[in-house]
Formats: C-alpha cells, sequence, structure tokens
C-alpha cells in the first residue's frame, strides 16, 4: 500500500473530507492509499455532508456540458485549471420504447448510453477523477490495470495532458481494444494471464521504488476513481427531470459502478437535490455467465464470493476476484434489486436487440444488460410497470466479433436494376 504525497490545497478544498475504511470505519487524509491499514478493507471517499448541502440545482445546470458541472459534489477538479479530463459526461439517455415493448415492460424504458464518451465508454468518467486527483497529489505518471475500457481512457487522458502512461492488460484482449489504446503512444504491457493476474501485479508494482511516481487509477488512487462513476447517477436524475427511477440495471465487473449510482442516488436525497421515489429505488445486477461470482453469491444467500477463472466474450466484464462484490450484494439487497447472468449467444442476442429497437450499438457488456433485463422481467424479479433505465457503458466497435459472423448484407446484387429485381428489391 502506497501513502504518497499529503493532499494539497486543491484536494483539501474539495466537500470531501478523508478516506474512510467501508469495513471497520478508520479514518484516513486524502492521500494516495486505497486499503486499511488496520483491517485492510477497501477505502472510500467520505464527504462533508453540509458541503454537499449547499450544491444547487441552478449551480449544476450553468456548469459545463459534462462531468465537471458535478464538481461540488466530487473529490477533485473544483478548480478548473487543475483537471487531467477529455469532458465526457452528459452522455444520451435513450428513450427505447421498442426495447421496452420487446422485453415486456409497460413502463418508460431508458438507456444511458455511455458509449458517446471520448474514449467510447464510462472508464473516462472514472479516469478524469482519478487522474485530476492523481496530479494534485504530485503523481507524474499514470497507469492501470485494465481489460480494455480503462486502458483506452488512461492512454487518452495522459495523452492530452502531457503525462508518460503505462497500462497494464490481459495478453488475449479484443484487437480493437489493444489498438485504441496503443495508438495514443504510451506504454503499453500485455501480460499472459488474466486481468486478476495483471491486477495482481500492478498491485506488487505500486510498492516498488520505480513505480514511486505512477498513479494507478484502479489501485492506488483507487478511491478518488471510484467515486467518477457517480456521475452516472447525477446525470440519470438530472435529465429524468430532477427524479430517480425505481430501478436500474448495471453490469458488473468489480461490482464498484453498481455501488456507486446507488450512492450517487443517495446523495441526491441527502443533498435535498432530488426527492426519494416512492419505495425507494431498486438496483439491479447483471453478469457474463462465463464470470458471475457477484451475481452466485447473492443467488446463494451468501455474503461469501468464490474467486472463478474468467470466459467468455464479455471480456470487459471479466474480474473473477471483484474488489467490490460484497458492497453490490448490500447495495441490491437493502435496495430490493437481483441480479442475474447470461451466456454467450444471450449477450450476442442481447446485442442485436439493443441495436434493431434504439440503434444503439453496445459492446459485450451493454448486451449483458440487455440479456440480463429480459431475463429479469420474465422471473419476475423486476417490475414491468416501474420506470427502469439500463446502462450501456462502452461502444459495440470495440467488441465487433462478437457478433461478426451473426450480421452482414442481406442481398449481394450486380450494379443493374436487374440484378436488384432479381433480388426482389423492386416490384
Amino acid at each position: 500500500m502506497t501513502s504518497a504525497v499529503s493532499a494539497p490545497a486543491s484536494v483539501s478544498a474539495s466537500p470531501a473530507t478523508g478516506l474512510v475504511c467501508r469495513a471497520c470505519g478508520a479514518e484516513y487524509p486524502l492521500i494516495a492509499q486505497h486499503a486499511c491499514y488496520e483491517c485492510f478493507g477497501p477505502l472510500e471517499v467520505a464527504y462533508d455532508q453540509a458541503a454537499l448541502a449547499r450544491v444547487t440545482r441552478e449551480q449544476i445546470e450553468a456548469g459545463p456540458q459534462n462531468i465537471w458541472r458535478y464538481a461540488g459534489l466530487l473529490p477533485a477538479g473544483q478548480d478548473p485549471a487543475t483537471r487531467v479530463t477529455l469532458d465526457p459526461g452528459l452522455t444520451p439517455l435513450v428513450s427505447a420504447p421498442a426495447l421496452a415493448a420487446a422485453v415486456g415492460l409497460r413502463a418508460p424504458l431508458w438507456v444511458k448510453d455511455d458509449s458517446a464518451n471520448p474514449t467510447h465508454s464510462f472508464k473516462d468518467r472514472v479516469v478524469s477523477v482519478a487522474l485530476t486527483a492523481a496530479r494534485s497529489l504530485g503523481f507524474t505518471r499514470f497507469a492501470c490495470a485494465s481489460t480494455g475500457n480503462l486502458a483506452n481512457s488512461v492512454a487518452a487522458h495522459a495523452a492530452r495532458a502531457g503525462v508518460p502512461s503505462i497500462v497494464f492488460i490481459p495478453s488475449d484482449l479484443e484487437q480493437g481494444k489493444i489498438i485504441t489504446t496503443a495508438v495514443y503512444g504510451g506504454d503499453l504491457v500485455a501480460i499472459e494471464g488474466s486481468y486478476d493476474d495483471v491486477n495482481r501485479l500492478c498491485g506488487e508494482l505500486v510498492e516498488t521504488d520505480e513505480f514511486e511516481d505512477t498513479a494507478f487509477v484502479n489501485v492506488n488512487v483507487r478511491p478518488f476513481y471510484a467515486e467518477g462513476s457517480k456521475t452516472l447517477g447525477y446525470e440519470v436524475a438530472e435529465q429524468l427531470g430532477w427524479r430517480i427511477p425505481a430501478q436500474v440495471v448495471i453490469p458488473m465487473a468489480s461490482g464498484e459502478l453498481l455501488t456507486k449510482v446507488d450512492k450517487a442516488f443517495s446523495e441526491l436525497v441527502e443533498a435535498g437535490l432530488v426527492e426519494a421515489p416512492e419505495g425507494g429505488w431498486k438496483v439491479f445486477g447483471a453478469q457474463s455467465a462465463g464470470c458471475n461470482p457477484i451475481a452466485t453469491a447473492l443467488q446463494a444467500g451468501t455474503d461469501e464470493i468464490v474467486p472463478v477463472k474468467p470466459t467468455g466474450i464479455a471480456k470487459s466484464l471479466n474480474i473473477g476476484d471483484p474488489a467490490a462484490g460484497a458492497y453490490a450484494i448490500e447495495a441490491v439487497r437493502r435496495t430490493g434489486g437481483w441480479m442475474d447472468f447470461a451466456d454467450d449467444e444471450e449477450i450476442r442476442a442481447g446485442i442485436r436487440l439493443l441495436a434493431e429497437t434504439t440503434g444503439v450499438f453496445a459492446e459485450t457488456a451493454g448486451g449483458t444488460t440487455v440479456a440480463v433485463l429480459k431475463k429479469l422481467v420474465e422471473s419476475g424479479k423486476l417490475d414491468p410497470a416501474k420506470e427502469t433505465v439500463v446502462y450501456n457503458t462502452g461502444e459495440g466497435l470495440k467488441t465487433i466479433d462478437a457478433v461478426a459472423e451473426q450480421v452482414g448484407p442481406t442481398h449481394r446484387i450486380k450494379p443493374s436494376l436487374r440484378g436488384a429485381r432479381e433480388a426482389g428489391l423492386l416490384g
């Protein structure tokens, strides 16, 4: 565990008051540290609730057209000059009536489409917050362990900021994600192993002298990184006219995105920015059948998450030992939601169904979420009469191989009217 430089004014001036252990409650200052020295539990950012309550809708709405409109609710970046960012956020909230009808929903259904971010995934949100904090903490190189999208984002942010980067990935990632990381010119290290192997190595590297100048966004500055996901909750509430949807369905890898969307809703209510929906909100988690340790534990009625060796096409969700899995289970149970999983063919069908009904081409994580949405409705776990938001976290062009063999030209013709007529395209 690294404790780097103490937080300078640009971090401590934020509404964040420090770091707190999720397990034992031990408190720490705003430094580069991700695990508790007392119990080794994960740390998260704690806030001055009075400071959060001073944020108004008017202030937010007058802010920039990106995640920094919520700077008053985040742990870093209050001064625009300190930001390391591609200015992600305010991605489309797509009305999806045809998808709702296809899966059996009677109430409004929305797709929060984060493929519209600068590097085409929600990771731009978390990286912007993490690297803004990292620069304020004195780090001079940026890094991460990644299943693909995070690598894209860290490399792009580093290129924009003129800071060296080194990112670590499993060597069997989709080619699209490898290319869209390498193109930014930083160091790209492919590891012969799973994401969990990559993450373990990065945890070891961060302790070495050679990497003491390096911010690993999902290791030593992870508490700041995780907070960026809250903006997906803030935006949905604002885009719905400052209200929280009754139900949300969220893909799970580490489980952290789900916990932070839930945290965002709670913060909005506590700050007086929105009212809780009648009966509260429910959060639902979606995993791939090839890597479903969180959903398996929930369905078994246990808090013990047994690590798995990931398989299947949803590589962006392939974290076999999920760091926030137990907290995702707690959030789902507390809100009355559920978790389920989809196999590769169901994921492919989910990708195509989303595309055919909304015009949104999702990567395999989005296909997983749509496939699980359908299962949740069919099983009665999700109420078809309540407004629902599903999260698409990445662009389908990054995982194009998933459906490449299932789609293609519907006709092949010669370049003539006769060819068109023979193919039945003319009367």
